[in-house]
C-alpha cells in the first residue's frame, strides 16, 4: 500500500530521476538510513536554507553491515520519518528497495585505501566499501550539488570527502556539527536500543571526550597521555566496554605521538549489545 504523505516519494531509482529533472536550481541531499532524529533534521535545515530543493535518502544500506551486526534490527519508522521531513519543506524522500539499488549480479563497488585501514575500517570489515559505494550510487541517482553529513561520523566524512577528490564528483561534502542531547550524548539512531541503565552509562563517551578536551585546554600536546586519561574515564563505567580510543590526524586516521596541530579524537564502545561512536577535534 503506498503511503499517504505531502512529500514526493521515490521509491524506486527512476522515480528519483524523473522527480530530478524537474528541479531547476541546486540541489541538496542529505543521505540518512531513517529513523530520523534531530542530528539528522539539522541537516534538512541546512540543506534547505542552502539550496533551492533538498532531497533526503531513507535507505538501510546492508552492505555496510558486517556478519552478526545489527541490520536486522535496525530501527525502522518510514511513517515517523515523513511526517519529520514534510514539517520541514523537504522536496523529495528517496526511499528505495535494497534490490533495487543492488541487482543480483553486482560486483562493482569502491574501495577507499589507506584512511580505512583503521579505527572503524579496523574493526569493521568492509564497512566502508559498503559506505563508499552507495554514497557514490546515491550521487550519481539524485546529482545533488551539496551533499551534507554529520561531524559525528568523522571517518565518514573523510572517506566521502575521498571519493568526491578522486573520483571528480562535481559537488561540495558539507560536514556539520556533531547534534548532543542536553546532557552531551550524541544523537544517533541507535540511542533507541539503550535501557534506561545503559542510557546513563553512555555518557562515559561525552566525559571520556571532555577529559581530552581539559587535558589539551591545560597544555598536554603528549597523545598518549590524553589516550590514556580517556581510557581511565571509561573504565570506570562498568557497562562499557572499549572498542577502541584514537588520538589521529584528522586527515589521515593515522594515531599521532604529539598534538601539534588538529587532532580527531574519537572513541567506539559498548554499552552492553549497543555500540556507540563520538568525537571531537582538538585545536580546530
Amino acid at each position: 500500500m503506498p503511503l499517504i504523505t505531502a512529500v514526493r516519494v521515490a521509491d524506486t531509482i527512476a522515480g528519483m530521476r524523473r522527480a530530478r529533472e524537474e528541479m531547476c536550481g541546486t540541489v541538496g541531499l542529505v543521505p540518512t538510513m531513517g529513523y530520523l532524529h534531530e542530528g539528522h533534521l539539522s541537516l534538512v535545515r541546512r540543506s534547505r536554507r542552502d539550496n533551492d530543493y533538498t532531497v533526503v535518502s531513507i535507505f538501510v544500506n546492508p552492505t555496510q553491515f558486517g556478519p552478526g551486526e545489527d541490520l536486522s534490527r535496525y530501527p525502522r519508522d518510514i511513517s515517523r520519518d515523513l511526517g519529520l521531513l514534510e514539517k520541514l519543506g523537504t522536496d523529495v524522500v528517496f526511499s528505495p528497495p535494497p534490490e533495487d539499488m543492488y541487482y543480483e549480479d553486482a560486483s562493482s563497488w569502491i574501495v577507499v585505501e589507506k584512511v580505512t585501514d583503521r579505527l572503524e575500517g579496523a574493526v569493521r570489515p568492509g564497512h566502508f566499501r559498503g559506505v563508499a559505494t552507495v554514497v557514490g550510487k546515491l550521487f550519481n541517482i539524485v546529482e545533488p550539488h551539496r551533499a551534507y553529513f554529520g561531524q559525528k561520523d568523522a571517518q565518514q566524512v573523510v572517506v566521502i570527502q575521498k571519493i568526491v577528490a578522486d573520483l571528480d564528483f562535481n559537488l561540495e561534502v558539507v560536514v556539520c556539527p556533531t547534534v548532543r542531547e542536553p546532557d552531551g550524548l550524541a544523537m544517533s539512531s541507535r540511542n533507541s536500543y539503550l535501557d534506561s541503565e545503559q542510557r546513563r552509562a553512555a555518557l562515559v563517551l561525552y566525559h571520556s571526550l571532555q577529559k581530552a578536551q581539559r587535558e589539551y585546554s591545560a597544555g598536554v600536546r603528549d597523545a598518549g597521555r590524553i589516550r590514556r586519561e580517556m581510557a581511565e574515564i571509561l573504565q570506570s563505567e562498568q557497562l562499557a566496554e572499549v572498542d577502541y580510543i584514537s588520538v589521529a590526524s584528522p586527515l589521515t586516521m593515522e594515531e599521532l605521538d604529539t598534538v601539534e596541530d588538529q587532532a580527531l579524537v574519537s572513541l567506539a564502545v559498548k554499552i552492553g549489545k549497543t555500540r556507540l561512536i563520538d568525537n571531537i577535534v582538538l585545536g580546530g
